[in-house]
């Protein structure tokens, strides 16, 4: 009789649980999102602070999967199989305009690149372009989607939370609440070379770096709500769009010695943050939200 008990208590307390998913189910994306991404992100800190020895990259490297993860749940208890399939067939949809894709590959590095070059003594010890960049491009490419964070965020953000507050909110504050949150996930980075945080840092570094790092973000959430608004809803654009933002910094920012996280991220937010007002001023704040309305797949 106890046991049966225990049993039924346990199925209640799993049955209110998945109501509360099903009645709130971007609190628990997002709670999700940050508990098992922030949790991962602990080893790494540790080492990086001499707490831990060791080297905990690759489980950094898969804490960015955490947003997929807690899409991935959310969608499996609240939509089931179905749900996940149309999660799939998002990920999966490559259909857009040539103009899109050369777009994301080619104008979102050059954007980055203006942002570098225009910062006052950015070119001061340039390494110079080489051959090799021409092979190393590509590869960094896919490695950073899969390890850099491209494929473990982008079915979370944009192909999970975006719908989502897009019609709860509109476009544009929708954008906005994501670009905070987005935002707020990365904090953990901050105590982290990633960021420029990690030993020998303090409290005045982060009250720096912090805020560029939140207008790059709020930038490039505003020119990523447009592109997936303008391409269906696809979330294999949105990783396409992320990792060419990443990937330079990988490969081409090297090449100037003379940056840091502070400049680099100082100079991302200027790159991005021009296109990302000329966006709103011409869309007047709607980000491309009708078209997605009407062309969106289910």
């Amino acid at each position: 009789m106890e046991t049966s008990t225990k049993h039924n208590q346990s199925s209640l307390t799993s049955t209110n649980l998945r109501a509360k998913m099903q009645r709130y189910p971007l609190f628990f994306f997002f709670l999700i999102a940050y508990l098992s991404s922030w949790i991962l992100s602990v080893p790494f800190i540790l080492s990086e602070w001499g707490v831990l020895h060791g080297d905990f990259t690759i489980i950094f490297a898969i804490k960015s999967f955490g947003p997929f993860l807690a899409a991935y749940v959310i969608i499996r208890i609240t939509e089931g199989k179905e749900g996940l399939h149309r999660l799939r067939q998002r990920i999966k949809q490559k259909q857009a305009s040539l103009v899109w894709y050369l777009l994301i590959l080619l104008g979102i590095p050059t954007i980055l690149m203006v942002g570098i070059i225009i910062q006052p003594g950015a070119l001061a010890n340039f390494q110079g372009l080489n051959a090799t960049l021409l092979l190393r491009y590509p590869l960094t490419f896919i490695v950073v989607i899969f390890g850099g964070g491209p494929l473990g965020e982008e079915p979370g953000w944009r192909g999970f939370a975006l719908p989502r507050m897009q019609f709860r909110y509109g476009p544009l504050v929708g954008t906005l609440l994501l670009g905070v949150l987005w935002t707020g996930w990365h904090l953990p980075d901050f105590l982290t070379s990633a960021q420029g945080g990690g030993p020998g840092t303090g409290f005045s570094t982060f009250l720096i770096n912090f805020p560029i790092f939140f207008l790059l973000v709020m930038a490039l959430a505003i020119i990523f709500t447009w592109i997936f608004n303008h391409t269906k809803g696809s979330i294999f654009i949105a990783v396409l769009a992320h990792a060419s933002v990443n990937t330079p910094q990988v490969v081409l920012v090297p090449l100037f010695p003379s940056l840091n996280t502070t400049t680099l991220n100082l100079a991302a937010m200027i790159g991005f943050g021009i296109p990302a007002l000329l966006i709103l001023l011409f869309t007047r704040g709607t980000l491309g939200y009708p078209s997605y309305q009407d062309q969106k797949v289910n």
